[in-house]
């Protein structure tokens, strides 16, 4: 017998996975079980996967449904993982807890680099490993470097085409090759859930902003990311529209939608805030929006590949500025969404869902980027980085760069060519090394 482990922790990935079986992108098993698990700060008060609207109609993918919180309570699903010498004891608990009984186990995780999907794939440490990856992040390099004894596992990375054309580079180094889950299958299980959403407002034709919460990051400020959503608001009635629907993320606080109910009123936009936790999706497949603007969500890249839906991205370049450190993953997502989408001041670029850069560029420009952010990970990458920083750094692709960052891996763009040999230098890292020392003795006296 063989059971299959699928995880998912979004409505959005349990659809990503629902469209991979449809699709047969997964191999065939006796027996299939959804394990949710319900990553949000405080679980208790988020409805998880399984309660959220449409889930029935993805729920008979599944055989069964396990819930990740539920066997680890009260220990936050994404805060612990099992130590070394308890891993073996785990996986006796968790088969007959889960009536694997002797069965070959094969896992299908997503974010394998973090826990709960690194944990369990501890536990089973014999199992294969299919990643998934329903975001922008996959186009970037893998956040921490993995135990080979996890990382040689990974047969396949599936990804959504929402860039088509752009290869990721997640797990690259471990040479796992990535396929597409096709787009077709995607949209007709996001048309299952289309109306199983609660009733939607009558704001057909409007546009539709969406928030993320990136304060619950700590990218923003609360009062910077009140602000974020006030642009995209004024964006979007500068392009001529005078109805709005603010998608505002679930754990987002209710004084953000009076903020911007405020700016609507100056504006003299006919604002409506959802109050309901829905996909973007569903509101692009039954509003179909005249405009659909965010700062570097998926969502934008949903509506613009898979509906054809005008975008425009607001705020990205306060973000390239604020991420820190360099190597944070969500630096590709914002570098994809402000080289690929265009901003709500240029009307025609919006009206011609065309950005700065092509598929090709952008492939160049994402995988310079991941080698600075990653050079351990990608080492191989670096030729190709210096190749492109020499030719093509310049007051277009210079944000997507840190000069410190340049500097410290000795690469184009970073301090002149004349001391390029200062980053590489063990002398002058010990004088500097020195120098801070003393400073802060003296900061101390």
């Amino acid at each position: 017998m063989t059971t299959q482990i699928l995880m998912a922790s979004t409505l959005y990935g349990t659809a990503t996975l629902a469209a991979a079986l449809d699709a047969g992108c997964l191999p065939p098993a006796d027996r299939r079980i959804l394990l949710v698990s319900n990553n949000a700060a405080t679980p208790e008060t988020t409805p998880a996967v399984d309660g959220m609207p449409g889930f029935e109609r993805l729920r008979s993918r599944f055989d069964d449904v396990v819930s990740w919180n539920a066997t680890v309570f009260p220990l936050h699903p994404g805060a612990w993982s099992p130590r070394p010498d308890d891993v073996p004891l785990w996986e006796r608990h968790l088969r007959p807890a889960w009536g694997l009984g002797d069965d070959d186990v094969t896992l299908v995780v997503e974010s394998l680099q973090v826990d709960p999907a690194l944990a369990v794939a501890r536990i089973f440490a014999d199992a294969s490993l299919t990643v998934y990856a329903d975001g922008l992040m996959s186009y970037g390099p893998t956040r921490n470097r993995l135990d080979p004894l996890v990382g040689t596992r990974v047969e396949r990375l599936l990804h959504l085409d929402l860039v088509p054309g752009l290869r990721p580079l997640l797990l690259t180094e471990f040479d796992v090759p990535a396929e597409v889950v096709p787009t077709r299958a995607f949209t007709e299980v996001l048309d299952e859930l289309a109306d199983t959403a609660p009733v939607l407002p009558e704001a057909a034709g409007a546009a539709v902003l969406l928030g993320q919460y990136l304060s619950a990051l700590g990218i923003l400020t609360a009062e910077e990311e009140e602000r974020l959503h006030v642009r995209m608001l004024r964006g979007a009635a500068g392009l001529g529209h005078t109805r709005a629907v603010f998608k505002p993320h679930p754990t987002a606080p209710a004084r953000y939608t009076r903020t911007l109910e405020q700016e609507a009123g100056r504006l003299g936009v006919e604002l409506t805030v959802l109050d309901t936790p829905v996909l973007a999706e569903t509101l692009f497949a039954r509003l179909r929006p005249a405009l659909v603007v965010g700062c570097f969500s998926t969502a934008l890249l949903t509506a613009s590949a898979f509906y054809g839906l005008p975008v425009a991205r607001v705020g990205t370049d306060t973000l390239l500025d604020r991420l820190t450190p360099y190597e944070n993953s969500n630096r590709i997502p914002v570098t994809v969404v402000d080289a690929l989408l265009p901003g709500p001041d240029d009307a025609a670029a919006v009206a011609g869902r065309r950005g700065a850069l092509d598929t090709d560029a952008l492939q160049d420009l994402v995988r310079a980027v991941g080698f600075a952010m990653q050079p351990r990970i990608l080492p191989g990458l670096r030729a190709e980085a210096e190749r492109y920083l020499a030719a093509r750094l310049d007051g277009r692709t210079r944000p997507y760069f840190k000069r410190r960052r340049l500097t410290s891996l000795g690469l184009p763009g970073g301090v002149p060519a004349r001391l390029g040999f200062l980053p590489r230098s063990a002398t002058v890292r010990r004088a500097a090394r020195t120098a801070r020392r003393l400073r802060r003795t003296v900061a101390r006296g």
